[in-house]
């Protein structure tokens, strides 16, 4: 990559998640350069399905750019040509990115989300293949980490569906599970006419936010096996994340009429801990004592197999985190 290329991608890192700009502060020179092409990539993608120019599909368009950027072909922005550089030198393949401009066509397409499996299909298109990129770009190949780390971008993903509830609806968009919507007595369709912070909302994300605490939990140990100079920025990552539902709740699950954020002293703290403790603070994830975890029967571990088989080689053995 060249340092123009990483530059714009820095750029847009820092301009687009201040949460993910902070964690990748922890990170080696080399990974975080790498991070911000992946970052930068997905950024813009999702933004042009987000803010299209114009009435026609924008999908399709990023297939073709995805072809150029895996093929010979010359490519003439910053951000396509920093992403082919990290994708060949860690031999990302396709299907991952494939796999997040799927989840974009369902964005493009107004697809809406039965119950929380459903609902886990989608954010490990859209989450958990960021998970599983950067993972490959810290060296690490096996189904373990693999696994742990689509989890944690599935409940990053989680997460942001909780803190954009009014944000998303304003834009006709609904992501809550309808199941639990309407066994709270509320019409999607008539509550995204005119949304506003009614009971039904707001338990519904408690309880996501609750899942989302059970994935960052179990996630954890899988930091533990990725090469130590980078376990640091990931702790912050999840932390950082999870804090964002933390807010959510000190609101009380009201993300319909405000947007959360944490403050520059909640990202310093996050970030002294992360860089100094391999645990996470007391109650972190305090969702989780609030729901049951059972990795065997989870429909997480589930929507995951399919991303983690595209990316993990047959055969590879398990490293030795170092």
């Amino acid at each position: 990559m060249s340092d123009a290329d990483v530059l714009a991608c820095r750029q847009i890192l820092r301009q687009g998640s201040r949460s993910f700009h902070a964690a990748s502060l922890l990170l080696p020179r080399s990974i975080g350069d790498a991070a911000a092409a992946l970052y930068a990539f997905c950024r813009v993608v999702d933004d042009a399905v987000d803010q299209p120019s114009g009435p026609e599909p924008v999908v399709s368009g990023l297939e073709d750019r995805l072809d150029a950027i895996y093929s010979d072909d010359y490519l003439d922005g910053s951000v396509d040509r920093a992403f082919r550089a990290v994708a060949r030198r860690h031999a990302i393949p396709r299907a991952v990115p494939e796999a997040l401009l799927e989840g974009l066509q369902w964005d493009e397409s107004g697809r809406t989300y039965s119950d929380l499996a459903d609902l886990y299909d989608y954010g490990v298109r859209v989450g958990s293949t960021v998970g599983v990129m950067m993972t490959l770009v810290m060296g690490r190949r096996d189904s373990r980490t693999l696994i742990a780390a689509s989890e944690l971008g599935l409940a990053m993903q989680l997460t942001n569906i909780a803190r954009d509830v009014g944000e998303d609806a304003r834009r006709g968009r609904i992501y809550l599970p309808l199941e639990s919507l309407r066994a709270n007595g509320i019409d999607p369709a008539s509550w995204l006419v005119e949304p506003g912070l009614v009971p039904g909302i707001s338990d519904t994300v408690a309880r996501l936010l609750d899942d989302a605490d059970r994935l960052y939990a179990r996630s954890w140990e899988g930091i533990s096996r990725l090469p130590a100079s980078s376990r640091p920025a990931i702790r912050a990552a999840a932390l950082l994340y999870a804090e964002i539902g933390n807010e959510i709740r000190h609101a009380g699950c009201d993300s319909v009429s405000q947007r959360a954020w944490t403050s520059r002293m909640t990202k310093l703290r996050v970030l002294a801990h992360a860089a100094l403790r391999s645990g996470p603070p007391a109650r972190a994830f305090p969702g989780a004592a609030r729901t049951v975890d059972d990795p065997a029967a989870d429909p997480a571990r589930r929507a995951v197999a399919v991303l983690v088989a595209a990316a993990e080689p047959v055969g590879i053995a398990d490293p030795v985190a170092s």
